[in-house]
């Protein structure tokens, strides 16, 4: 969907967002969605539009996180209602939500790392009930029959990635045999990688894309964001996990199996990307799949990485 005149003005309408609304800029493209800068008589607002199917329950658990971690001062968008107090509006076929908008810098995994830590701590100790059982992206391995199908499928089909792939296959199966359930559940964001936690225009950080938010581990997610920022780096990660500690959240990562979270979401973002690329036609949509699976083959998680990440920890 690219918004119209018509399609602008029943959103800023059934959000109350304010007269004239219009567009500016191009759309920052995710992986379940792209977000519109949408500026109106009353200020600039994030128009998102959901690129996968969604319910409004589900909406509105994620919406009701949002919201009671911004009103513990944890430094998010807020989540902008309807004007008959939904989530989201369903316009032409196509799901919208509204958020204030947040300028924030491009993608830095250099973040400090102290404030990374309390950041996290401060959404961790809104001990949230789980809204509901841990989702298998979380928790489940893709398998090595799978992997091997996947490899096999991108040999034949002379993806460049596929060799380098199949390289790692062996790593991908030995980190899964490593998962472990969540013990200790609760709400949690769940998608804290770096293209979600910014340093905003005022030199603040801001944490975006609840919308996948769902039960999990504290101790699981605290490892998650200690391999996406701290990778390569023991003495951010030491100061990352003293921050988050020390500022009372109430996870600890004092064993491999912590990273089960970060091991199973890397595994199924992998095998989506190679599984889009192969069922394809569009050039657009391989090439975006062809890059998300450099990144993740170019920069594997092994189980060295872990270790060295334990071992700053512990």
């Amino acid at each position: 969907m690219s918004p119209g005149e018509d399609h602008l003005e029943e959103v800023a309408a059934r959000f109350g967002l304010g007269r004239g609304p219009r567009v500016v800029g191009a759309p920052s493209r995710g992986e379940l969605g792209q977000v519109w800068r949408l500026e109106t008589s009353t200020g600039a607002w994030a128009l998102k539009q959901l690129l996968e199917p969604e319910t409004e329950e589900g909406a509105e658990s994620s919406a009701r996180f949002q919201e009671a971690a911004v009103a513990a001062g944890v430094p998010a968008p807020s989540v902008v209602r309807t004007t008959d107090g939904r989530v989201l509006l369903a316009v032409d076929g196509v799901l919208l939500r509204v958020y204030s908008w947040v300028d924030v810098r491009p993608l830095d995994l250099g973040l400090d790392p102290v404030r990374l830590g309390s950041l996290l701590a401060s959404i961790h100790r809104l001990a949230c009930p789980p809204p509901g059982p841990v989702h298998p992206w979380y928790t489940d391995p893709v398998g090595a029959a799978a992997w091997d199908r996947l490899v096999g499928a991108l040999t034949r089909a002379g993806m460049p990635l596929a060799e380098p792939l199949a390289a790692h296959r062996d790593e991908l199966c030995a980190l899964e045999g490593l998962l472990t359930e969540p013990a200790h559940l609760q709400h949690l964001h769940l998608d804290l990688w770096a293209d979600n936690v910014r340093a905003t225009g005022s030199g603040g950080l801001c944490v975006l894309d609840w919308d996948n938010s769902g039960a999990g581990d504290p101790s699981q997610e605290l490892a998650s964001m200690l391999t996406e920022f701290c990778e390569g780096s023991p003495v951010r990660a030491r100061l990352l996990h003293e921050a988050y500690v020390d500022a009372g959240g109430p996870g600890r990562v004092t064993r491999i199996e912590d990273f089960s979270m970060v091991i199973a979401q890397l595994g199924h973002i992998l095998e989506r990307h190679c599984r889009i690329w192969l069922r394809s036609d569009s050039p657009g949509a391989r090439a975006h799949a062809a890059a998300a699976m450099e990144e993740l083959v170019s920069r594997p998680l092994t189980r060295r990485v872990i270790e060295q990440i334990l071992d700053a920890v512990t």
